[in-house]
């Protein structure tokens, strides 16, 4: 086994009963998304444990072979024809690691969010999808299902009872809002419960994506 990535931990209160394990995207790191905790509305949510890896660094076709951290590499514009099969899966490994090492801490797969942002976002679709184990949600920021053509083989009949949370912004030059779109009707059409929003924004966040994330958040940790 490889060893566990670095990772920041934020505990909303102490003795956490959730784990939201939330991958950033290219070029960013675990810190990322740290400063999100606070404005998320978690009021009258149990403890939840947020954990923020770093994925390892790698050169990266797309940016001329710059060594970046990334949880695979890109080799082109075009995020279809040619996708770093080796590298997503590697990276799906590390993510089951981090899985199994908050069941190990006590939280069960059943309250464990896989959470991620563009080259996050596909991490936690690549490894939620395959997990053998209903997991309390997949939350998808602004990113796309990796290996599509795969999916319907690999994908494990457990996680079809897992709720997913799909965002993208329709401004978005990276990842553009067509690509997710066929990533939610995959989805739905294999069966999965997806709730899906857009907003006016480009590669990014807003606030009123954060309002919808913290109302998701209820919605699946507290029914």
């Amino acid at each position: 086994m490889s060893q566990l990535l670095d990772n920041i931990e934020v505990e909303s209160a102490p003795n956490p009963t959730v784990a939201i394990i939330w991958m950033h995207g290219l070029g960013a790191d675990g810190n990322d998304f740290v400063p999100l905790v606070k404005e998320l509305d978690l009021a009258g949510l149990p403890a939840i444990r947020f954990v923020f890896p770093h994925a390892q660094t790698m050169p990266v076709t797309v940016n001329g072979g710059y060594v970046m951290r990334a949880w695979y590499d890109i080799m082109g514009q075009d995020l279809v024809k040619r996708e770093d099969e080796k590298g997503l899966r590697a990276s799906q490994l590390q993510v089951e690691a981090l899985i199994a090492r908050e069941k190990e801490r006590g939280i069960p797969a059943g309250r464990i969010i896989l959470a991620g942002f563009s080259q996050g976002c596909a991490m936690a679709l690549q490894t939620g999808l395959r997990h053998p184990e209903k997991l309390a949600g997949l939350m998808c920021l602004s990113g796309y299902v990796p290996l599509a053509a795969n999916l319907s083989n690999e994908r494990h009949d457990a996680s079809v009872a897992t709720p997913i949370f799909m965002v993208h912004g329709v401004q978005d030059g990276v990842i553009p809002i067509a690509r997710a779109e066929q990533s939610r009707d995959l989805l739905k059409a294999l069966g999965y419960q997806v709730e899906w929003h857009e907003y006016m924004m480009q590669h990014s966040l807003c606030q009123e994506e954060v309002d919808d994330i913290g109302a998701w958040l209820k919605k699946v940790l507290l029914a």
